[in-house]
C-alpha cells in the first residue's frame, strides 16, 4: 500500500475472470488505512432487482464520467477495470489487455486532476478462468452484450498484487497518451511478475515454494 498516494486517485486494474484481487484490495485498504475506495461497475449490474442498496453500501457507481469526477473531487479513491466484461471473459492465460477504444477513465483522471495508480495481480487467471474461447459464447456476447460465459476455478493458487508507480496528473498530455501510459504501466507489471502463459499447476505450486523464473 506504500505506493498508494494520499488524497484522491484513480486505481486501475487488469480484469480477471473473477476480480477477487480487487475485492481484496478494497478490503485491505480500508483495514490498513481506513480509506474508502469507491468502484465503477458495469451498467448492466444496475438492472439486477434489489441491487440499489448494495450499490449504496459498497460505494458503487455506473452513472458516467461526471459522477466519477465528483467522487474524486470529494477526496475518495476510485477503482476502475477498463477491460470490463470483455477482458474478464475473453482474455486468456497470456493476460492480454482488451481495452479496445475505451478511454473514459483517462478523461476522468484528467478532469479531476488526479494520479492513476496501476495494479496487476499475479496468477489471477489461474485462480478463475472463463470459457471465452468457445465461439458461441463470444458470438452471443458481441450481439447482445449478455456476459453469459461459464467461469470455473476457485483454485487455491498464490495471488500477489503489485502496485505500480502512480502516473501523476499532467495537463500537457492527451487523453490518448494517458491511456497508453496506463496500459503500458500495467503491461510492465505483468511482464515483470507473471510467467506466461499462465499455468494452474505452477500457480498452485507457488503457494508452497518459490519457483525460479
Amino acid at each position: 500500500m506504500d505506493k498508494v498516494p494520499e488524497g484522491p486517485g484513480l486505481v486501475v486494474f487488469y480484469h480477471g475472470a473473477f476480480p477477487l484481487d480487487y475485492f481484496y484490495f478494497v478490503s485491505r485498504l480500508y483495514l490498513q488505512t481506513g480509506r474508502l475506495c469507491q468502484s465503477v461497475v458495469d451498467y448492466h449490474f444496475s438492472k439486477i432487482p434489489g441491487i440499489k442498496l448494495f450499490y449504496k453500501v459498497h460505494g458503487l457507481t455506473h452513472d458516467g464520467r461526471e459522477e466519477c469526477v465528483e467522487i474524486l473531487r470529494k477526496g475518495y479513491l476510485l477503482g476502475v477495470l477498463p477491460g470490463g466484461a470483455r477482458e474478464a471473459l475473453f482474455s486468456d492465460e497470456n493476460y492480454s489487455l482488451l481495452w479496445g477504444s475505451r478511454k473514459g477513465f483517462a478523461h476522468v483522471a484528467r478532469d479531476a486532476k488526479v494520479p492513476i495508480i496501476p495494479i496487476f495481480t499475479k496468477n489471477l487467471r489461474e485462480g478463475y478462468r472463463a470459457l471465452g474461447k468457445i465461439w458461441p459464447f463470444k458470438w452471443l456476447y458481441e450481439r447482445t452484450r449478455w456476459p453469459i460465459v461459464p467461469v470455473y476455478g476457485g483454485f487455491p493458487v498464490k495471488f500477489c498484487s503489485y502496485v505500480g508507480d502512480p502516473i501523476p496528473y499532467d495537463p500537457n498530455i492527451t487523453v490518448e497518451e494517458l491511456v497508453e501510459k496506463t496500459k503500458t504501466a500495467i503491461e510492465d507489471l505483468r511482464d515483470k511478475h507473471q510467467k506466461m502463459p499462465g499455468s494452474i499447476q505452477r500457480a498452485l505450486l507457488e503457494r508452497f515454494y518459490k519457483i525460479p523464473s
